[in-house]
């Protein structure tokens, strides 16, 4: 017999109102993590009547920074645990924020070892053992190898040797203890967070790259579940053909899944991860959506993206696996892109709204479907995203053709930007319509977050408070509030 909820979620819209959110990663508040600025932030959203709170993955990235490129698809970025709300737990003398991050983090494991209050630190490991010990063992195996990728490890800790990884845990007992505490630092911090922030009916979107990162946890531990050879090399990697991004495509080079393996168990994977990150979020954003159906595979030995070719998926049992749960969570498919009937048909069997930007939508025909008035109701609408320009930069570049059909559409051959866009936005049927930060600051392309297919200058954008002005506050709010958006209404 079919749970009440199964059914729930693939008849209830994700979202179930008009609603407003603004996007700006963790990394992108003033101080770039968890304390103050997260819930001035919050506060912001609040006044200004919108709902919605989109961030980029919040896991551990590389050296690069990308928050699609990950140590583990499960473990947080704690580079956002807030020092200062250390202290105020009692975890850290004022002394200690001036301390290198990773060395403060340590002294706060300490403090609690010391003062005996580690039950709460007890359930959380307990609550996380699918991924959380494998992930504490891989990072100070990392940091043991000078942070050499774990395929070049000696060959004991690479072939994961049960006496070989035993003997080294007892080795670095405090150490890998201290990798766990640290993540129940940034699970407690965000908790609280999203606690005030639904309290403020401000709901947390949270973003899931569909691939993770092969020099990761989940690949050295797990490494059955992917595409790797006898030595646990790559043969294949994802990425997606050429589009509007990149002549020669994206070769991202993350490793793909072994399906058959993964549908063994039932989807264990996958289903733990979606389980964390409903204790994480209110909606989550699939990325790259339509490598559920299907996935785009190129040899390892390919620079480029050109040379591969679609592998069909099992998305449907996937989603289904998901689905049966009965997770608190809402999902959202990146369908940028590609997108064939079948991944529209997967993405409508559960009800889940795809994406529109408007920065695709002019230059062409009536027929494009990020025009707004063919954005259907169950949709996510953007200006841009964080792979975008911002609206006042792609206004700057855009040809003639494009801001023609604009200010056509507009009926203003000299609109406000990127106000105009903002209020297009809000006036679609979209349920959900998100904002980057950078268009209600007004900011030009200097301020983009990302340019995909580059590797230098990206994810580094930070705002600082001065930038929100009264009015620009004061625009935002009415922008809102007119297009019928409000939690206010």
């Amino acid at each position: 017999m079919q749970e009440p909820c199964e059914e729930a979620k693939k008849t209830d819209p994700p979202v179930r109102s008009r609603q407003a959110g603004v996007l700006l990663h963790i990394s992108s508040l003033p101080s770039g993590n968890l304390g103050q600025d997260a819930y001035q932030f919050v506060d912001f959203l609040a006044a200004s009547g919108a709902s919605v709170w989109q961030t980029l993955p919040i896991n551990m990235p590389h050296a690069d920074q990308s928050p699609y490129q990950c140590l583990s698809a499960f473990a947080g970025n704690t580079a956002f645990i807030s020092l200062p709300l250390l202290m105020q737990a009692g975890l850290l003398a004022e002394s200690d924020l001036s301390l290198e991050h990773e060395q403060a983090l340590g002294l706060a494991y300490q403090q609690s070892v010391k003062k005996s209050d580690l039950a709460a630190f007890n359930q959380f490991c307990d609550a996380h053992q699918y991924w959380l010990n494998d992930f504490a063992l891989y990072c100070v195996l990392r940091q043991h190898f000078h942070l050499a990728s774990w395929h070049a490890w000696d060959e004991p800790y690479k072939n994961r040797d049960r006496d070989a990884l035993q003997a080294f845990q007892i080795n670095h007992a405090t150490a890998i203890a201290t990798i766990k505490f640290n993540q129940y630092l940034f699970f407690k911090q965000w908790d609280k967070l999203k606690s005030y922030a639904n309290a403020k009916q401000v709901s947390l979107f949270g973003d899931l790259p569909i691939f993770v990162a092969y020099d990761s946890a989940d690949v050295w531990a797990k490494p059955h579940l992917f595409k790797l050879d006898d030595n646990n090399a790559m043969t294949v990697v994802a990425g997606v053909p050429p589009d509007y991004f990149s002549e020669t495509g994206q070769r991202w080079g993350n490793p793909h899944y072994r399906w058959e393996a993964m549908q063994d168990d039932h989807y264990a994977w996958w289903v733990a991860r979606m389980r964390t990150q409903s204790t994480l979020f209110d909606l989550v954003r699939i990325d790259h959506f339509r490598g559920l159906e299907a996935a785009w595979e190129i040899p390892t030995e390919e620079e480029t993206a050109m040379n591969g070719h679609w592998v069909s998926a099992p998305g449907d049992a996937l989603l289904a696996a998901i689905d049966a749960q009965c997770l608190p969570i809402d999902l959202v498919a990146e369908d940028l892109g590609i997108i064939t009937p079948a991944v529209n048909a997967l993405r409508l069997k559960y009800n889940m709204p795809g994406m529109k930007i408007l920065q695709f939508a002019f230059g062409g025909d009536q027929s494009n479907p990020y025009l707004p008035q063919n954005i259907e109701e169950n949709s996510v609408v953007y200006t841009g995203t964080h792979d975008n320009n911002t609206t006042l930069g792609w206004y700057a570049q855009a040809d003639e053709q494009t801001k023609n059909h604009l200010h056509q559409y507009l009926n203003n051959h000299e609109p406000k930007m990127p106000n105009a866009f903002i209020q297009l936005a809000f006036s679609t049927a979209a349920k959900l319509a998100i904002i980057p930060m950078q268009d209600i600051l007004a900011l030009d392309g200097k301020s983009r977050m990302n340019t995909p297919g580059t590797i230098v200058g990206n994810w580094a954008w930070r705002f600082i408070w001065d930038q929100l002005s009264d009015q620009h506050q004061a625009q935002f709010k009415q922008a809102v509030h007119q297009a019928g958006r409000s939690s206010h209404d």
